[in-house]
């Protein structure tokens, strides 16, 4: 029911960038800038000081964006509860996942709740735990599902589980011989790393740094953006990673890769994040409970 002209000025304002929010927002890059020139006009001032490859919020433009945000919370409210009078839990939830998350733990999860409630329509939006953060705090998915410790202070975060990192490497890989490893050993070896932003990239530098072992002294041979893509470079030897225990369950049944333990043991907790509100729906309640009791089971496997 919002103004879509105030949700689009509402993301580029949080993102200040028109390129960023188009991406959140599933737009072209014109739309944007044709909906926010459509509200300027409205108001009849400039939102936005543009200049040097930049942008900022003018006076009026901060104004607006306190409005803004209590409008479209309120709008969304409005729809959840009118849906909740009919007694039955459904409708769209959006979910956001970073992608160790997304792409080994959450799809049974969502298909098990899909199935328990049918009039539900989820849906899943995958990225790296910063990205997914973002996406929470603009209000463009419900509920995230990151690796790391939130970075948003107006996000609510829930602990749901642990997980264990270790040294993930080819059956033949020289480091397949020991039953665990320490940070300095690992130096002498090359390192297959996930990409920055990603919340175990982010997890096990600042691990290796308490240890200290800096990023300079890691053989750093490639940065990937995904486990999957991760245990597939690994599994051809050309060096070791440090991944999540469940992203290398089916790789270790297939004899494919081999997981050390990290000495001392490398676990992080797995946190769901929403945004700071007294209301939250039945919906997002529910799947909240839902899925902090299955991730707990699927993490204890």
């Amino acid at each position: 029911m919002a103004d879509r002209r105030l949700q689009v000025f509402h993301a580029v304002a949080r993102q200040l960038s028109f390129t960023k929010a188009a991406e959140v927002l599933f737009m072209t890059q014109p739309a944007v800038t044709f909906q926010i020139k459509q509200l300027e006009e409205h108001f009849n001032t400039r939102l936005f000081d543009r200049g040097h490859g930049r942008i900022s919020l003018t006076p009026a433009g901060e104004l607006v964006l306190a409005y803004a945000e209590r409008i479209l919370g309120l709008s969304s409210e409005m729809d959840v509860r009118l849906a909740e009078m009919t007694g039955e839990i459904g409708g769209s939830l959006l979910v956001g996942a970073s992608t160790t998350i997304a792409e080994f733990m959450l799809p049974r999860i969502l298909g098990e709740f899909k199935s328990t409630y049918p009039n539900v329509r989820p849906r899943l939006v995958v990225g790296n735990s910063e990205s997914i953060e973002v996406r929470v705090a603009e209000h463009t998915i419900d509920i995230g599902f990151i690796e790391s410790p939130s970075h948003q202070p107006n996000l609510e975060t829930e602990i749901c589980s642990e997980d264990e990192l270790q040294v993930i490497c080819s059956p033949k890989f020289p480091l397949a011989k020991f039953k665990e490893l320490t940070p300095q050993q690992l130096t002498a070896y090359a390192y297959v790393s996930r990409e920055p932003g990603s919340g175990t990239r982010e997890f096990t530098d600042e691990y290796l740094r308490r240890a200290g072992v800096g990023a300079d002294h890691m053989k750093l041979v490639m940065e990937l953006g995904s486990p999957i893509a991760l245990n597939g470079v690994v599994e051809t030897g050309l060096g070791f990673g440090i991944a999540s225990c469940a992203s290398v369950r089916k790789a270790q049944r297939l004899g494919d890769l081999v997981a050390i333990p990290l000495k001392p043991r490398l676990t992080r907790t797995l946190s769901m994040v929403y945004p700071k509100e007294k209301f939250r729906s039945r919906l997002v309640v529910t799947f909240v409970e839902f899925a902090a009791g299955k991730l707990k089971e699927f993490v204890a496997k």
